[in-house]
């Protein structure tokens, strides 16, 4: 089976890779701006905002399976470039679907971005309505998908952490980590709330979306609700950090060109009903990175 990963560079596109590349059933075709190392299966440098190397790609590899992870997820970015946001999140999502095979299974990554926060956790039935473009931007390629004509799931998930190979991007659990242990002084905010996800169960979600043939929308994402000063808290508790550098802040202590949505989360039983989805609790997330920064060091 020819499965092909957009964003292969990125925390998601990493984990992914990395677990297809273990299914002797699977080729793996993994696509990204920059060269990636891989064990079995090609890599495949790839812009897709440029619709003729999205056209060579698919005559090239003519994938089974494409798992669609690439995006531009800068929140604030988004909302200041929004032409560069437009043409990744929407326009380049129109290129993979257009030029894929008819017979291909389209599994589209997506946000709670795409909801405007006034309540949750969610379920699949929840309305989008995103309150940044960001969401906007979203919510517009979860459209193309669900237009195309092809067989689809929609995987949407929250706020992701863990370790990528090269570190070129941070997130909650690692910024936290990082600066308390050069002991500056943080500020978090406790007015938003999120289910967060372990980038491994989202990688794992997409393995069984594909290997279940799963249509439709799914959420996927931790079952804990938490704050981001929740995380912060629970993060330096485990790895015994000064939690006294954490300081509480609301919203309203950041002036950020994106609006965020305030409560999102998720509600996951139709992923664990129908998918055998199988998340990790937060402690045991921050195990696995514990285990997996501890690899490194020697």
């Amino acid at each position: 089976m020819n499965v092909l990963v957009t964003g292969a560079n990125g925390l998601l596109g990493q984990k992914l890779v990395q677990l297809l590349q273990r299914d002797p059933g699977v080729h793996v075709i993994a696509t990204g701006k920059r060269p990636l190392s891989i064990t079995r299966g090609v890599f495949h440098k790839l812009d897709i905002t440029d619709e003729r190397q999205v056209q060579d790609a698919m005559e090239q590899h003519r994938p089974d399976v494409i798992i669609h992870t690439a995006a531009m997820t800068q929140v604030d970015a988004c909302e200041t470039d929004r032409e560069n946001c437009w043409k990744t999140n929407v326009d380049a999502v129109g290129h993979l679907t257009r030029y894929a095979p008819r017979v291909c299974h389209f599994i589209h990554l997506s946000t709670d971005f795409i909801f405007d926060g006034s309540h949750g956790p969610l379920d699949e039935s929840a309305q989008p309505n995103p309150v940044n473009f960001y969401g906007e931007s979203k919510r517009a390629g979860e459209e193309v998908v669900q237009k195309s004509g092809l067989r689809w799931a929609i995987l949407r998930t929250v706020l992701v952490y863990g370790v990528s190979e090269d570190m070129s991007r941070s997130n909650i659990v690692l910024w936290v980590k990082k600066s308390l242990e050069e002991g500056k002084q943080i500020q978090v905010v406790n007015d938003q709330w999120r289910t967060p996800t372990l980038a491994e169960d989202l990688a794992q979600a997409c393995v069984l979306a594909l290997k279940k043939n799963a249509t439709g929308i799914f959420h996927i994402s931790g079952e804990e609700m938490m704050t981001p000063l929740d995380i912060a808290r629970q993060t330096a508790e485990f790895f015994a950090l000064n939690a006294s550098l954490i300081k509480t802040a609301d919203s309203s202590t950041f002036t950020q060109p994106a609006r965020r949505p305030p409560k999102t989360g998720f509600v996951i039983t139709k992923a664990k009903t129908q998918l055998g989805y199988q998340p990790h609790s937060f402690t045991e997330g921050l195990a696995l990175i514990r285990d997996q920064l501890a690899k490194r060091q020697h």
